[in-house]
């Protein structure tokens, strides 16, 4: 293991170690095949542990203890979940450093973002405490004498978590908390790129669950590679599937849950824009526009791809732009001087370099050239240049997006024919103006306007807070995840009436007399 920045002694607190990293602590799932995934660091190409993965027979194992678990579980009573999921997360408050440590050193995306990783799981434990005291059902009034009509909600059974490399825990953790207080048990498969951060997070879970008496499954972790995906996905036991990844694998995913007739919540790509006004704060649309491009090196989904640009204002953002990345200070993400860090792994690399080759060849120009760096510090060989080309909209390769940090620039007359440009892909997550008119502003939120899931005036794509549902539109899947009433996505809704009165009046009028 590497001691770079103090990563061995984060990792000893967070009891992951080369030697034995997958040491059972309750709720966690070890089978005792000797089969094991390595998990190696792009900021050094470094293996820092292996994990045991988890076979067909260990599989089983955690489906029967999470479907025992769920009976118990569901009859305890929803504020009761909410304050276990409380002492969650002031577990998480106490580990926030090394666990945003442990993200940055796997994952590779900074420091700085490897601890706001963390605080989004403080903050969604925080939002499901309130939330345990506000499952509400409605109350309606009924056309019969004597009847009265309402809905509440009951949890569903096991909720299946399929999570990304690129935020390796907190949309696991959007997920869970939420389920948690709903009543349900809930079974993650991470990213085989990224399994440590899943298990240190399971090792902070679990002895919670055992200190209040609660029974093992609440809380699972399998480790594994596709196949286990597949079995959750194939599985009618698990009656929620919430996946996050490329819109090809949630395709796959949606398809098979729905043969079965199952449910699925799918957070899936984004090709994310950021129309530039005539009329934007300049200063403000530089700088949203490069977080958004470069932040986690360019692997969210809701990173900014294109930037649609007025064509007055076109020369000087270009400009502008060049300049900043310039300033781009490339290297180890433990390191806060550093602005990016590596790409996950050397196929992502790959990824990145054939984009750019595709660009050019559809007539792309560089503004920015890319390139992959070499030399002390990046021998990983996952390190490489933010890129930015100008480009026009219907380019095959601007309409699918790349995980990596290549910005495309496009130019526009008029607002319509920006909104036309921004729609005019096949996903649908997150958008952003900058403009200073009001008009605007709001012509961009209307109906007739962006057609994502989030759409955002004066601020970037990147980076949302956790009171807001999350998810898009198209291919990025239609499911929503964290604040808002996504919560009911977890939870199965029942319709009752209860006849007080003494007859028995039968809804529309009918008449049944015998």
């Amino acid at each position: 293991m590497s001691s770079n920045f103090g990563i061995q002694e984060s990792l000893n607190r967070l009891g992951i170690s080369s030697q034995n990293p997958g040491t059972s602590t309750g709720q966690v799932w070890i089978n005792s095949q000797s089969n094991y995934l390595a998990s190696y660091s792009p900021v050094d190409g470094k293996k820092i542990a292996e994990i045991q993965v988890t076979d067909n027979d260990g599989y089983e194992a955690v489906v029967s203890k999470s479907q025992q678990a769920f009976e118990i579980w569901r009859q305890v009573p929803a504020p009761r979940r909410g304050e276990i999921v409380r002492e969650i997360g002031n577990a998480l408050r106490e580990v926030k450093a090394d666990l945003g440590k442990l993200v940055s050193y796997e994952m590779g995306k900074s420091y700085q973002e490897g601890l706001g990783e963390v605080q989004e799981m403080i903050d969604i434990c925080d939002f499901a405490v309130g939330l345990s005291r506000q499952l509400y059902g409605l109350t309606m009034h009924s056309e019969r004498p004597g009847h009265r009509m309402y809905e509440q909600w009951h949890p569903l059974g096991i909720v299946g978590i399929i999570s990304a490399f690129n935020f390796p825990v907190a949309v696991w953790s959007w997920n869970a908390a939420i389920a948690w207080v709903c009543g349900d048990v809930c079974i993650w498969k991470p990213s085989e790129k990224a399994p440590l951060s899943a298990l240190a997070c399971q090792k902070i879970v679990a002895p919670i669950f055992e200190k209040h008496g609660m029974p093992e499954g609440i809380s699972s972790l399998i480790v594994g590679d596709y196949q286990v995906g597949e079995w959750m996905t194939q599985d009618s036991r698990v009656p929620l599937i919430s996946a996050t990844g490329s819109t090809r694998m949630g395709k796959i995913v949606g398809k098979t849950v729905a043969e079965r007739l199952g449910r699925s919540l799918l957070e899936l790509g984004g090709n994310n824009a950021i129309v530039i006004s005539e009329h934007a704060d300049l200063d403000m649309a530089i700088r949203g526009a490069l977080f958004g491009a470069v932040g986690t090196a360019g692997q969210r989904c809701t990173s900014t791809r294109r930037l649609i640009i007025q064509e007055n204002v076109y020369e000087e953002v270009k400009s502008r732009l060049a300049s900043a990345y310039s300033k781009l200070v490339i290297g180890n993400p433990l390191d806060e001087t550093n602005h990016v860090g590596p790409l996950i792994d050397r196929d992502a690399v790959n990824a990145y370099l054939s984009a750019i080759e595709k660009v050019k060849a559809s007539g792309g120009k560089a503004v920015v050239a890319g390139g992959v760096l070499e030399g002390e510090g990046f021998e990983s060989g996952c390190y490489v240049l933010p890129a930015i080309y100008e480009a026009e909209n219907h380019f095959e390769i601007v309409q699918h997006e790349t995980f990596a940090p290549i910005l495309y620039l496009i130019k526009y007359k008029i607002l319509p024919e920006a909104i036309a440009l921004h729609n005019g892909v096949p996903q649908g997550l997150s958008s952003a103006i900058m403009t200073l008119n009001m008009r605007e502003a709001e012509a961009f939120l209307s109906h007739v306007g962006s057609d994502c899931g989030i759409a955002n005036v004066n601020i970037g794509t990147s980076g949302a807070e956790i009171g807001g549902a999350f998810g898009g539109e198209k291919e990025t899947g239609g499911g929503r995840e964290s604040g808002s009433d996504a919560w009911k996505a977890y939870m199965r809704r029942q319709t009752n009436t209860i006849n007080y009165s003494t007859a028995l009046p039968l809804a529309q009028g009918i008449k049944f007399d015998i």
